[in-house]
């Protein structure tokens, strides 16, 4: 099979991403039914937890803090007054911690949230996939291949790299994590990579992030489209054409 005429990184780059939007969101929708809602009330609520929920792959590992610019990139889509003021709370909680420069870290009661959602996540997603076993190995592999080159396209673009995926990859991925939670944190790291890559692309065309989500469908909208497939198309040059249709069909088995 040729990778030129049968399934190029940048083509697959824009078909993929709905698929990853998908079953990324089926993992999240089910660890919040599935326990993640009650867990997230006893230690307070959204209020208390939303951003240690979203900043998860970083701020779980040891050590682990994300800068102000990191921040700054994976709340682009929304209201920066707004976030300031969501973070505020979850910093009054004592769910987190925030140093004079802006840096994030979970505070022991994060770290104690954040374990606990771990195992939420490890049996929804063991559920919701159940029966798929081969499916999730295939593409905890794939994705891990992915998610790698991107960590080393990023060092080699230096300060250029996307920000979002900075804060985000690579995942915090403990000896044992089960599979679901490996695909669920690899696939979203791979989003904000996405993100990053549509953020470059809409700035190129002149476009802030909420201006550039407000276009309507017609040829910029385009544009920004083709040029966000083309910027995050580098890390699937690690996978054959013939393993990239392959990642298109088991995700799409994926039940969610």
């Amino acid at each position: 099979m040729s990778d030129a005429v049968e399934l190029a990184p940048h083509r697959f780059a824009g078909l993929v991403a709905p698929a990853v939007d998908r079953v990324f969101g089926a993992g999240i929708l089910a660890g919040r039914d599935g326990g993640g809602a009650e867990l997230s009330q006893r230690y307070g609520g959204p209020a208390a937890t939303g951003f240690l929920l979203e900043f998860r792959t970083r701020l779980a590992a040891p050590g682990g803090t994300v800068d102000e610019t990191g921040f700054a990139a994976v709340t682009r889509y929304r209201d920066p007054v707004d976030c300031r003021r969501a973070l505020d709370k979850q910093v009054a909680y004592g769910m987190i911690h925030r140093d004079p420069g802006g840096g994030l870290w979970a505070t022991e009661r994060g770290l104690a949230f954040l374990a606990e959602i771990w195992q939420v996540h490890a049996e929804v997603t063991e559920e919701l996939w159940a029966g798929h076993d081969d499916r999730v190995l295939r593409l905890v592999e794939a994705f891990g291949r992915v998610l790698a080159y991107a960590l080393v396209l990023a060092d080699a673009e230096g300060a250029d790299a996307g920000a979002a995926f900075a804060a985000t990859a690579p995942p915090y991925e403990p000896d044992g994590t089960p599979p679901g939670v490996l695909l669920l944190n690899r696939l979203g790291t791979m989003r904000y990579h996405r993100a990053d890559a549509h953020a470059a692309a809409s700035a190129g065309a002149g476009h802030d992030a909420a201006s550039a989500t407000a276009l309507p469908a017609g040829p910029e909208r385009l544009a920004i489209d083709l040029e966000t497939d083309r910027r995050a198309a580098g890390p699937y040059a690690a996978l054959t054409a013939e393993e990239r249709l392959g990642v298109l069909a088991d995700l799409s088995a994926l039940p969610g």
